[in-house]
């Protein structure tokens, strides 16, 4: 019986991590159903962007005050992870601070910094409640951002405050223990924080006390696997996937608008500068589904952190257009979600393609019109999310494919294919606007 702990402990821990490696492998699949897009230029340069955008979050200062809660909740996550370490090493040997004997005093300055964050933690989860709940911050309370999106983000805060309860009043309760001389408990002495908890748990008989002390331990660390499998499921798992999404994202300048290497080609081959081929004609211009889309395309809609200041940085949202940046990546991320549901259920990839698709059905038409191409939201976003590439593909099918755009851009493309120039008269002449402005 007193290996019964640690036998429940560690099918607690398996349990986690099965969970965990299901849902993972379903986010893969998910992400691989983009094409194929090799990504191999400019490693230094990209792995210098990663560690200043995803593990030093540089465009979270825009807004310091801001970036410094947000920040103290990371480095919070990060180090506290440390002190995980330990309760899991704990759990499977029967042990209780194991690495109290290895560090000496030092442990006891670890426990100090990490009740430290975990104060941080739960002041500044505190802080971004009242900021979605009470004051209402417009970018938290926009059309996409209900049900779930919204009870997600209060969800999650929560969860982060009732952990470091646990942790701190977990510590307060085995200070007295150790000053009981319990067995079982190592003297570390009190903590910095802790201590000032003390207080509520002195009245307590000692069996009572134990009892809460294993009641935190077990709460915390299952609380924890059970963090970790949530985030998979909610918009922190940008936690993981913005450090891949920061070094895959382009490098070239926003302004620049990548070509479609089909159309390219034909047009080389007939200004006669490259040889027709036998290669296939490609299947769609353009996105009009998630298959249509790269694979960083979608790994971009599981990073993003919902936070809104694409959409609050996007003049055409701003001026009531129904273009939201935002929406755009959590409707790719859930179209995405759903093929991969049905592929799961036994449906074939044409059928559920037929049956709904990412365009029509998730985007509408007036939405991607709406954008401008002005980079704001790509600018904005702290994790180097491009929903402009999804918005251009789309687009791209639109015209290309369905030859539905506005009747203004297609005498505009007329032009251009008759004149080379978006204004009809001969390309000789496409200058002479130049006069004509200077001479006004």
């Amino acid at each position: 019986m007193s290996y019964l702990p640690q036998i429940l402990f560690v099918l607690c821990l398996g349990a986690a991590g099965y969970f965990i490696y299901q849902r993972v492998n379903f986010i893969r699949k998910a992400i691989l159903l983009g094409k194929k897009k090799a990504v191999n230029d400019r490693k230094s340069e990209r792995f210098r962007r990663m560690l200043l955008l995803a593990f030093g979050q540089k465009k979270m200062f825009d807004k310091p005050l801001v970036g410094f809660m947000h920040f103290v909740v990371y480095a919070g996550f990060l180090i506290i992870n440390i002190e995980v370490l330990e309760i899991i090493l704990d759990g499977i040997t029967g042990a209780h601070r194991l690495f109290a004997p290895y560090l000496g005093s030092a442990y006891s300055w670890l426990i100090n910094l990490f009740e430290l964050f975990a104060v941080g933690v739960i002041v500044t989860c505190a802080i971004f409640l009242i900021r979605r709940n009470v004051l209402k911050v417009p970018r938290f309370w926009s059309a996409e951002m209900k049900k779930w999106p919204r009870l997600d983000a209060n969800l999650i805060l929560i969860f982060e405050i009732t952990l470091m309860w646990f942790f701190l009043s977990m510590n307060a309760a085995d200070s007295i223990l150790q000053s009981r001389g319990v067995e079982h408990y190592v003297q570390v002495g009190s903590f910095w924080f802790s201590q000032w908890l003390q207080p509520l748990f002195e009245n307590m008989d000692t069996s009572t006390l134990v009892f809460y002390e294993r009641f935190a331990w077990w709460f915390h660390i299952l609380g924890i696997f059970g963090f970790a499998i949530y985030v998979t499921y909610s918009k922190h798992l940008h936690i993981a996937l913005a450090f891949p999404n920061t070094y895959f994202a382009s490098l070239e300048p926003k302004g620049k608008m990548p070509n479609m290497d089909e159309v390219t080609k034909e047009v080389k081959i007939a200004l006669g500068l490259a040889q027709a081929d036998n290669s296939p004609a490609p299947e769609r211009f353009g996105a009009k589904d998630v298959t249509d889309l790269n694979w960083i395309q979608l790994m971009s809609a599981f990073s993003c952190t919902e936070c809104g200041r694409c959409t609050a940085n996007c003049p055409a949202n701003i001026t009531g257009k129904k273009l939201s940046p935002r929406k755009i990546m959590m409707d790719t991320r859930d179209r995405a979600e759903e093929v991969v549901r049905q592929l799961q259920e036994g449906k074939s990839l044409e059928k559920i393609k037929e049956e709904k698709s990412l365009y029509g059905d998730y985007i509408t038409k007036e939405e991607i019109m709406a954008c401008t191409t002005c980079n704001a939201c790509v600018e904005a976003c702290p994790v180097s999310i491009n929903p402009l590439s999804i918005i251009l593909d789309i687009r791209r099918y639109v015209a290309m494919e369905e030859g539905d755009t506005p009747n203004e851009w297609n005498m505009m493309f007329n032009n251009l294919e008759t004149s080379m120039s978006p204004w009809k008269f001969p390309p000789t002449d496409r200058f002479n606007w130049v006069e004509l402005v200077n001479k006004d």
